[in-house]
Formats: C-alpha cells, sequence, structure tokens
C-alpha cells in the first residue's frame, strides 16, 4: 500500500477522504508522503498521543536555528505573515505559550462564556429570522459566518462597521496553511496580514487612550502587568482569536447541516428530540465532518509512531479527520450517530494545543443548530453543495436551502 489515494489537491478526494483514510489506517497508519515530505499519522491513538508528546511542537525555532534542524529558512517575501504568525498563540511554545495562554484563557472559561448565551442566543434567533424571512439561501453567508464573527469581534471590542473586513482578511491568511501554498496564496496572504496588523494597531492606540470593557482592552492593560505582552504578541493574539474564533465554527456548521441533510432519519430524530439530543449532536457532527482535516507538528527528537522510526526535523501531519473515523476507537464510525455518548473526537486537538476557545464554539453551534432546528423544522437543501478547494480546513462554499 502506498499513499496514492491520498491526494489533498483533488476534488474528489476533498468532498470524500474517508476511503482513503481507511486504506491508510488499515495498510499504512504512518507513512511518509512525498509530494509534501511530511509523515502521515492516521490512527487515532496514535494522533491523540502525538497531540500530547512534548518531543514534537508547534515550532522549532524555540530549540533550533533553520541550520541546525535541516530545514530552509521562510522565503523573506512572506516575513509581514510569518511575524504575524509565528508569534501567535498557536504556533508558540513555552514559556511564551504558557504565559499567552494563561492570560488569554481568563475570557474562555466556562463560567465566562456561559455568561455570553443570552447573547449569542438572540443573535442566533435574529439570524435564522432573516432566513426565514427570504425564504431560504445561504446558510454558511446568512447564519453560519455571521454568528461567530460577530461574537468574537463582539468580545474584542472590534467596531462592528469594521467587521465585514475580518472574514477576507482571514481567508487570505489561512490559505497558507494549505499544502504546498501557491505563489498567489502567499502573496495575499501577506497583503493581508499588512493590512490586518496595520488595523489592530491603530486600534490598540485608540483602546490605550480610552479603554473599554472588551478583552482588547484587558490585553492591553496586562502589556504593563506580570504576563507583559509585546505589541506583536498583542497583534498577533488577537489575530488568532478572530480567525480561529470564527473559522472552524463557520465550517463545522456547514458540513453539519449537510451531514444532516444527508441523513435524514437521524435529523428528523434530532429534530423530535432536539433539547434531549442536542448536546450529543453537536459533538457528533464534530467527529462526522472535523472541518480541521490535518494538523501538523515538527519532531524535535527522534521518535518512533506505531514501530515507525521518525527522525528530528521531520514535519509529521496528524490526520483528524482519520482519527474521528478510526473503528478501533469508535463503534461504526462512518454511521451517523446523533445520540452517541462514547465520543473522544479530536476536532479540538490535545495536549497545551488544545482549542481554547472550544467552551465558546460550542455554545456557538448550540444556539444555531437549535435555532435553526426549532424554527425552521421544514429546512430543506435546495442542491448539492461544492466543497472549497483547500483541504487543511475543510468546508463547503455555499449551502443552499429552502423553508
Amino acid at each position: 500500500m502506498t499513499t496514492a489515494m491520498f491526494d489533498p489537491w483533488s476534488a474528489e478526494f476533498v468532498a470524500h477522504p474517508y476511503d482513503a483514510y481507511a486504506e491508510l489506517r488499515e495498510h499504512a497508519p504512518v507513512s511518509r508522503y512525498e509530494p509534501t515530505g511530511q509523515w502521515l499519522v492516521a490512527r487515532h491513538q496514535d494522533v491523540s498521543a502525538l497531540l500530547r508528546d512534548r518531543r514534537l511542537g508547534r515550532t522549532y525555532t524555540h530549540r533550533y536555528t533553520h541550520e541546525e534542524f535541516g530545514r530552509p529558512a521562510p522565503d523573506p517575501a512572506h516575513e509581514p505573515f510569518h511575524t504575524l504568525n509565528d508569534s501567535g498563540l498557536l504556533d508558540l511554545e513555552a514559556p511564551d505559550h504558557t504565559r499567552i495562554r494563561r492570560l488569554v484563557a481568563k475570557a474562555f472559561t466556562p463560567r465566562r462564556v456561559e455568561e455570553l448565551r443570552p447573547a449569542v442566543a438572540r443573535l442566533a434567533d435574529d439570524l435564522v429570522g432573516d432566513l426565514l424571512a427570504d425564504g431560504g439561501g445561504d446558510l454558511i453567508a446568512t447564519v453560519a459566518e455571521p454568528l461567530p464573527v460577530a461574537v468574537i469581534a463582539e468580545m474584542l471590542g472590534i467596531p462592528a462597521a469594521d467587521r465585514v473586513l475580518l472574514r477576507p482578511w482571514s481567508a487570505a491568511i489561512t490559505g497558507m496553511f494549505e499544502l504546498n501554498p501557491t505563489e498567489e496564496t502567499g502573496r495575499r496572504a501577506v497583503a493581508a496580514s499588512v493590512e490586518f496588523s496595520d488595523y489592530l494597531r491603530g486600534l490598540i492606540r485608540e483602546r490605550r487612550a480610552r479603554p473599554g470593557t472588551d478583552l482588547l482592552s484587558a490585553l492591553i492593560q496586562a502589556q504593563d502587568g506580570a504576563d507583559a505582552l509585546s505589541e506583536q504578541e498583542l497583534v498577533s493574539t488577537c489575530v488568532l482569536l478572530l480567525n480561529a474564533g470564527h473559522e472552524a465554527t463557520v465550517n463545522t456548521t456547514g458540513n453539519g447541516w449537510w451531514a444532516l441533510f444527508r441523513n435524514p432519519g437521524q435529523l428528523a430524530l434530532l429534530r423530535d428530540s432536539v433539547d434531549e439530543l442536542l448536546p450529543t449532536a453537536v459533538e457528533e457532527l464534530m467527529r462526522y465532518d472535523t472541518p480541521l482535516q490535518m494538523f501538523e507538528r515538527w519532531v524535535l527528537e527522534d521518535i518512533e509512531v506505531a514501530g515507525t522510526p521518525v527522525p528530528r526535523g521531520s514535519e509529521i501531519a496528524l490526520l483528524f479527520g482519520s482519527a474521528n473515523r478510526d473503528p478501533a476507537r469508535f463503534a461504526d464510525p462512518d454511521r451517523l450517530d446523533l445520540a452517541r455518548a462514547d465520543n473522544p473526537h479530536i476536532t479540538f486537538g490535545a495536549g497545551i494545543h488544545f482549542c481554547l476557545g472550544a467552551p465558546l464554539a460550542r455554545l456557538e453551534l448550540g444556539e444555531s443548530y437549535g435555532a435553526l432546528l426549532r424554527r425552521a423544522p421544514g429546512l430543506r437543501l435546495v442542491r448539492e453543495p461544492e466543497w472549497q478547494p483547500g483541504y487543511v480546513i475543510r468546508g463547503l462554499k455555499e449551502l443552499l436551502v429552502e423553508v
């Protein structure tokens, strides 16, 4: 068995990668993928363990130079993107990661997030009301996207008039997370990184002069305390929160509704028992068609994965989509089971990089699904959707529905 079926640039593969994953789990659970120079890891047990293994890291520059690690230095033309990305929480390791995460985590405790429920519920209800008034439309553009964008922007104190800027900047920046990004993708990411950073620096100056009750003001005030963020760390942290605070939730909503429409029996069951089933349904929809299909780590020391030696300097691609369909961990994994109780999916990751916003994402998804199920019980799919070309962050272009 080779990795021939694994083709992240193929539209057919992106639309349905799960047969290829099954082949990898069975015949090549740890395999070298030459087109990207990565090691693919396909089984749940291995992916879960490696997420917690401190011999791997999201970066290596806290321990090695590029030369020492055997990797080329980043393209100088992409410097604005790397400056922005490399100072963000997701791509930092201890001690900087520990310091910044401790500060930001205060805004995402379950108690603080629960306080947002009334506002999130009202927003979800308003958005669904707009969809009903129009008789339908694109579920992603009308409900899935505006909800998490508005919530994270409100938390950070982004003025309402400026929020239309966020999704285009985010889409351009996250394009660099795809495999072997093109030169044009790099140019768009650099331009967005510069514009986004300049915008936030201006907003930081305003909040420094006139603090508010938002998260950005709180982070600015912490610059004078023990945690002491630099301005670049502050900008990078805000960009990460704004990007991560909506990208995955948008795609989880779209992917989840597409899964429900393909499984009408489960959809009918959920409509009939929405209050009882919604918590487990949200978890199952995240497992069934996870928006983040791959998460990458650098190998900081020689390791062995499932009997396969992987040398220092390698990059490992943890296949979340495959791990979440592993029959060794999930009974009948290709079946959508909204009542699934034993569901240790890894959609939010694990270890020190476990998704900080998981409580907020669960809240937004629950309120979004709940509002649609209760207020639009006759929601129907107009036509089969198409997938975005990206594989790492996997979602639909649109999801046209009628009520």
